[in-house]
């Protein structure tokens, strides 16, 4: 949803056409958002015109097809000030891969499984964090070098989850892998027990 909303601030400052909107919206966030699917985009816009919040304008080319304009609607206005006066909560909750991965191998008991883990990921968010803080350096939009440092505290946070996870898991010479291993449910569980007794 968040990009139909920054489609509509874009459509704010004036009407505008696909391949525009698609350059101002990579302009806008940059890099590391990544390059906007001009397919997904046209989409976007298809919605935004059904809901009645953008309305467009087919417009006579001399030598290329066609070109939809695009404006604005005061629905669009009303929809885009409801969107900048919420709060935005975590789009994916508290769900995460990391964490999964984490959960299987501290249940797996064995301190090298959760060791390579741990230094694969803080190997990834360390390489990810120089990037973020060379594309932050060549950035001249302070908008672009707010959303990089944005991405670097999330990031900063992953790593710090890392030290969580290793000295809750690994700092007391195997305990709590050893508990964790010892909790696993027996085979079959309670359903293995009433085939058992069927």
């Amino acid at each position: 949803m968040a990009i139909q909303h920054a489609v509509l601030a874009l459509l704010a400052r004036g009407p505008s056409y696909g391949y525009e909107l698609k350059s101002a919206f990579e302009a806008a966030v940059g890099p590391q958002w990544g390059p906007l699917n001009i397919g997904h985009l046209y989409q976007i816009l298809d919605r935004l015109s059904r809901d009645g919040l953008v309305v467009a304008e087919r417009q006579a080319q001399p030598v290329k097809p066609d070109r939809v304009v695009y404006e604005i609607t005061p629905e669009g206005r009303t929809e885009l000030d409801r969107w900048l006066t919420e709060p935005s909560p975590r789009s994916g909750g508290f769900r995460d891969d990391f964490f999964l991965k984490v959960t299987a191998a501290a249940r797996s008991g064995a301190a090298t499984t959760v060791r390579t883990v741990l230094a694969n990921q803080r190997a990834h968010l360390l390489r990810e964090l120089r990037n973020l803080d060379g594309l932050r350096r060549r950035a001249d939009d302070p908008v672009v070098r707010l959303l990089l440092s944005a991405a670097s505290r999330h990031v900063e946070a992953d790593l710090a989850f890392v030290d969580d996870a290793e000295s809750a898991l690994l700092g007391d010479g195997g305990t709590a892998l050893a508990g964790l291993a010892a909790d696993r449910p027996a085979a079959g569980g309670e359903a293995g027990q009433a085939r058992a007794a069927g």
